[in-house]
């Protein structure tokens, strides 16, 4: 838009000059408008002041004789510039004021007036509210463009924090799952073949049902729509399964429910069992000698997850805080998410994950559609 204001000064000058001929110092004067106006387009440091008084100052003194009226116009294209790129708005008021009171000088000058004041300032005073208009709706679309991008900011970094959660919890579940197998396996191979086989194929197992699930997320991250994700998600109903198999891997792991589990929602019951998998896995890593107690517990339309690691803890997971520790970044992700809470930390006999869910968050747990479990 700054590029047109000096063509249409230049335009202002010609139409004014043919539809009251004079010539001279009038000529010159406007002249001297459209040359102020030049000089604001092509050196942007020049100060709307220097416009204003370039611009008001050559105008006003055409009009001695009375011709040349219409050179005006170029005031009111100079409120417009005013109100367009002036700030604050206390130095556009005031420009504005300056410009406004032209008519009132040229008036002052001519002997006799022959100036239309009235007219002439309401003609200077409106293209500045037009200016005022346009400076705001340009800030309003900068602002927005840059809302635009921050949002589209997070929304990567969500998905980027999502895709971790997602790894996280196939890869480095199964990984520790297959872990613990084959150390089984290891210790029991000389004396017990057949214990030690039986852990291999459990080991097995879990190996390739974490390749299903790998494969399902890679395929659904790679989908369009909500079409793409490749099952339901999990939910609290299969946290019983998950015991199941941390017991019959060798971790020494109890499951108390109390209340019913009907009244949460989906997305709650999919956080649940992600939070109730790594507290487990987290036991099986740095407690496999401990026992771990999970109680599930739903009252007054909120649901408390309490994992209790009693025994032997590995010294690292106590005295190591600045490790990264991205399970636990993520269980507090997706309670924040759902509008619930999460602590985790040591106690002086073990280790303690407490989550506290509403049941019916309306929230969105994090890329569990994403996944498909």
């Amino acid at each position: 838009m700054r590029n047109l204001v000096l063509p249409v000064a230049v335009a202002v000058a010609v139409v004014a000059a043919f539809s009251d001929p004079a010539w001279g110092p009038e000529l010159l004067g406007g002249a001297i408008a459209v040359g102020a106006f030049a000089l604001w387009r092509f050196v942007p440091s020049a100060p709307l002041w220097a416009l204003s008084l370039g611009v008001i100052v050559p105008v006003v003194l055409a009009q001695h004789s009375g011709k040349l009226e219409p050179l005006f116009f170029e005031v009111s294209l100079l409120t417009f510039v005013i109100g367009r790129w002036a700030r604050p708005t206390e130095y556009a008021v005031a420009l504005g004021a300056l410009a406004v009171a032209a008519p009132v000088a040229t008036a002052a000058i001519q002997d006799p007036s022959e100036i239309a004041v009235g007219i002439w300032m309401i003609g200077i005073a409106f293209p500045w509210v037009l200016g005022r208009a346009s400076g705001r709706q340009a800030e309003l679309l900068g602002e927005l463009d840059a809302t635009r991008r921050e949002l589209a900011r997070q929304a990567l970094l969500a998905e980027r924090r999502g895709i971790s959660r997602d790894v996280h919890d196939l890869v480095g579940h199964g990984l520790a799952a297959v872990m613990l197998q084959v150390t089984s396996a290891r210790h029991v191979l000389r004396r017990d073949p057949a214990s030690a086989e039986e852990a291999l194929l459990e080991a097995e197992a879990i190996g390739r049902r974490s390749m299903g699930d790998l494969r399902r997320t890679l395929t659904a991250l790679r989908s369009e729509g909500e079409a793409a994700a490749a099952g339901p998600p999990p939910s609290t109903r299969e946290i019983p399964a998950l015991i199941e198999h941390a017991r019959a891997s060798g971790l020494a792991v109890e499951l108390d429910v109390r209340g019913d589990l009907s009244p949460i929602a989906q997305n709650v019951g999919a956080a649940l069992y992600r939070v109730a998998q790594e507290s487990i896995a987290n036991a099986a890593r740095h407690a496999p000698r401990a026992k771990t107690v999970v109680q599930l517990e739903v009252a007054d339309g909120r649901v408390l997850f309490v994992a209790e690691t009693t025994g032997p803890v590995e010294t690292a997971t106590v005295e190591q805080p600045e490790r990264p520790r991205y399970g636990l970044v993520g269980m507090r992700e997706r309670a924040t998410a759902l509008g619930g809470d999460l602590a985790a930390g040591p106690t002086p006999n073990g280790w303690t994950v407490r989550c506290r869910l509403p049941t019916g968050a309306t929230g969105r747990e994090p890329s569990e559609d994403a996944n498909g479990g």
